[in-house]
C-alpha cells in the first residue's frame, strides 16, 4: 500500500478487467484525446490488444493504482537494456495518468516515488526516463519537483 495525502492505494499489474478504466483515464486526457484516444467502444479491441501485448512482454508492465476496488491511476514501465552507461538498464515510464478528481492529492507523487525507490531497482535499472508532451508544463514542474531533470530533447516520428 502506498500513501497519498487523501489516503492509501494499492499498486498492482493491470488485468483485462481494468481495461475500461484504463481507456477512460487515457481518453479523459485532452492531449491523448486529440491524438485519437477516445472512449469509443469501437476501439476497445485495439486497446485490449495493446494491453495483452504489454502483459505478454516480460520487459513491460502496465500498472494501476487502485483504491476501494476502483482504478484511480496508471502508468507503464518498460525495461530497456543498453550498452551505454556501462551496460546499464533503464526504465522508461509512459502514460502516467491519475483520475481527474484526484489530481493534486499526492497519488502521482507516491506512485512515481515507488517506481524510483522500489520498482526500478528491483528491475535492475539504474536510470528512470520519461517523456512528456512539450505542452504539459504543469507535468514538467511536477516531474522536476520529484527530481527528474529535463536533460534531453526528444523527437518522435509517426509511421
Amino acid at each position: 500500500m502506498l500513501s497519498a495525502r487523501d489516503g492509501e492505494f494499492l499498486v498492482r499489474p493491470a488485468v483485462e478487467h481494468d481495461l475500461d478504466a484504463l481507456i477512460e483515464l487515457i481518453a479523459n486526457d485532452p492531449i491523448s484525446a486529440a491524438r485519437g484516444d477516445t472512449a469509443d467502444p469501437a476501439d476497445r479491441a485495439a486497446y485490449a490488444r495493446g494491453l495483452a501485448e504489454v502483459q505478454a512482454d516480460p520487459r513491460n508492465v502496465q500498472l494501476v493504482a487502485e483504491r476501494d476496488g476502483a482504478v484511480i491511476g496508471t502508468l507503464q514501465l518498460t525495461v530497456l537494456p543498453g550498452i551505454s552507461r556501462q551496460g546499464a538498464s533503464r526504465v522508461q515510464v509512459e502514460a502516467v495518468r491519475v483520475r481527474d478528481d484526484l489530481r493534486s492529492s499526492g497519488i502521482g507523487r507516491a506512485f512515481l516515488r515507488w517506481v524510483a525507490e522500489d520498482a526500478a531497482p528491483s528491475l535492475g535499472a539504474s536510470l528512470i526516463q520519461l517523456t512528456s508532451d512539450a505542452s504539459r508544463t504543469g507535468a514538467h514542474r511536477f516531474y522536476e519537483r520529484l527530481g527528474y531533470a529535463a536533460s534531453h530533447v526528444g523527437y518522435k516520428l509517426s509511421v
